[in-house]
């Protein structure tokens, strides 16, 4: 998993939480107000989704990205490797609610792949979350058509015993799969967070063809 900003496996303590949130804004790596760019940081991502798809093997790779790092699995999908691309409440560009942090010749280049390829973009926010807005969605699926698959779930499906950034600072369902999942049987969050497991599933496990070429070449040697 990418390190980009924090402390690796901290609790987000509140005070601590807005500390590496004011970092991020202000990093050049995170254009946190730039629409219509792309992060430097994706290039670094794209370069580790190739790694991992040369060292692991496989049919491609699968990323989810969430809030600062929501668009960067789109981005992604400018490198072969990236087959399965998921956003979780993109905030990114922090300032213009339908903005898109990428750049517009790389969004018609990653809607190209997505065509030419029969590939989808799925997507997750709550309705009331003030970061990632009704207005961001509407601008990729302008921008990829039905091939982005958005869902919305209702603020009322989020979970509220959160940690303390979340519940200090964050004054809104946010966060569909981590901090605001509800963690029992039957509930949205838990099959919003199943559908993106099936979703990796189906784009990057081999195929029944693929396993029994593999196993007629093992069977050779």
């Amino acid at each position: 998993m990418p390190s980009l900003f924090g402390r690796d496996g901290a609790v987000p303590g509140a005070e601590e939480g807005v500390a590496v949130f004011k970092q991020a804004c202000v990093s050049a790596e995170f254009r946190a107000l730039a629409a219509g760019q792309s992060s430097p940081v994706t290039q670094w991502l794209w370069a580790l989704a190739r790694l991992a798809h040369r060292e692991c093997g496989g049919r491609g790779v699968g990323a989810i990205g969430m809030c600062f790092t929501g668009n960067f699995a789109l981005t992604t999908m400018l490198d072969p490797a990236m087959l399965a691309p998921v956003l979780c409440q993109p905030a990114l560009p922090l300032n213009d609610p339908a903005g898109l942090e990428i750049a517009p010749e790389e969004i018609r280049a990653v809607r190209d792949r997505l065509e030419r390829e029969d590939l989808t973009v799925l997507a997750n926010r709550f309705a009331g979350d003030r970061f990632c807005r009704a207005e961001r969605f509407a601008a990729y699926a302008a921008a990829l058509g039905d091939r982005f698959v958005g869902r919305v779930l209702p603020d009322s499906a989020a979970n509220t015993d959160v940690a303390p950034f979340f519940a200090e600072r964050v004054a809104c369902p946010y966060s569909v799969v981590t901090a605001h999942l509800t963690d029992e049987v039957g509930q949205l969050t838990i099959a919003a967070r199943d559908e993106i497991l099936s979703f990796f599933a189906r784009r990057l496990a081999p195929d029944i063809g693929e396993l029994r070429s593999a196993g007629s070449r093992d069977a050779a040697r």
